[in-house]
């Protein structure tokens, strides 16, 4: 147990004691506990998968003051997990429509919208106006700016992450306990852990994620309960298994007194090599489009490869292709199914696995190899809309 993080409000007024008397009536919480969260101010980061139950909770809960932070817009493949947003809100900023949807469900909370990117220019501005900042991001470069941000200033922050059908939760306070770098010290190679948008996530598994984010949140504020801090809570919902593991301070560790300059680069999108074989090896998909006419018409031949998972190239693909997942290439099996006759032209959903497998190529001396920049996206969106985007 923590003190509280915040005081109470002066008051509750007659209409919100009517709307929290179910928080009231709960001898923890009580007035007072309700009136800390009242005074409350939290920030969001992310109005997606996770942000949106947290969000929608908070807010029923009475946490006076709500930031939200994405620079992102409403898709129609975020309606699958994101709940806090509507098939009228497709193409609509996600911080306009998050606070819509607040406002909707409390009219008692104030939300400051932040629709802009969250980066080292503008993340100690922004966090130093909230009391607990909520950690919805999906990247391993904004974790860890977000770490920093909270360490520099003292605040903590609760952090939730999801994958297909396995998810992850803590809190991190540097002043009461470790902080992320102590679970993740250094981020994981380049490509080694598949983001949401590569390998899926299952909507509902947002909900259990981020309902328990919010119940740390709450317990924060309020100084009730034992929270997360030190304690990784993991969850398997194919096996309905909750597993709890302990987070040590690592002794050789040093908490961060500055930003670093570039966390995308600490992060690395992708490999050096991979890097390296793009750099003078990448098309664009009008490049790519005019080959495969050419190709049709018998003037150049090439071998079009998709490096995406099965399940991926059922959704779309880029016509005359062959699929041949990237972690075939990885283990040297996609040197079989590569002809070294022709040139290889390799694609993924945005470019990233592609290079990654087109370093592999060139080191098996594929020297005329290249890879489509912007993947299966740019060419949905560039030159064939009719297909689905996800």
């Amino acid at each position: 147990m923590v003190a509280p993080l915040v005081e109470p409000a002066d008051e509750l007024t007659i209409d919100e004691v009517r709307r929290y008397s179910r928080h009231l009536i709960i001898p923890d919480v009580g007035m007072t506990g309700q009136k800390r969260l009242k005074n409350a101010k939290v920030l969001i980061i992310g109005a997606g998968g996770l942000g949106s139950p947290a969000l929608l909770y908070l807010a029923a809960a009475g946490v006076g003051t709500l930031g939200v932070i994405d620079d992102d817009v409403v898709d129609e493949s975020n309606l699958q997990r994101q709940v806090i947003h509507g098939q009228s809100d497709v193409g609509r900023p996600k911080v306009e429509s998050a606070a819509a949807s607040v406002a909707e469900i409390n009219p008692f909370v104030t939300v400051i919208q932040h629709n802009v990117r969250l980066d080292t220019d503008n993340v100690l501005e922004i966090f130093a106006d909230y009391d607990l900042i909520l950690d919805g991001t999906d990247n391993f470069a904004t974790r860890y700016l977000v770490n920093d941000a909270a360490v520099i200033l003292g605040k903590p922050y609760v952090w939730g992450s999801i994958y297909r059908f396995e998810g992850q939760a803590s809190v991190f306070w540097a002043q009461e306990g470790p902080q992320y770098r102590d679970l993740y010290p250094e981020p994981p190679p380049p490509g080694m852990v598949p983001s949401c948008a590569e390998g899926g996530v299952l909507g509902v598994l947002c909900a259990s994620i981020g309902s328990i984010m919010t119940t740390e949140a709450i317990k924060l504020i309020t100084g009730i309960g034992d929270p997360l801090i030190g304690r990784l809570m993991v969850y398997d919902a194919l096996e309905m298994r909750f597993t709890t593991l302990k987070i040590q301070r690592d002794p050789n560790g040093e908490a961060p007194t500055e930003l670093l300059d570039d966390y995308e680069a600490f992060c690395g999108a992708i490999s050096e090599e991979a890097a390296e074989a793009a750099a003078d090896s990448t098309i664009s998909v009008a490049t790519l489009d005019g080959w495969l006419k050419e190709r049709n018409d018998g003037g150049r031949d090439f071998v079009l490869v998709d490096v995406r998972e099965p399940n991926e190239y059922e959704i779309n693909k880029i016509p005359g292709s062959v699929l041949i997942p990237k972690g075939e290439f990885l283990h040297g099996g996609a040197l079989e199914k590569v002809p070294s006759d022709k040139q290889a032209v390799l694609y993924c959903k945005t470019g990233a696995r592609s290079a990654e497998a087109l370093a592999v190529l060139k080191g098996a001396g594929y020297a005329d190899a290249v890879h489509v920049g912007g993947g299966v996206v740019a060419w949905v969106n560039q030159i064939d809309p009719s297909q689905p985007a996800y």
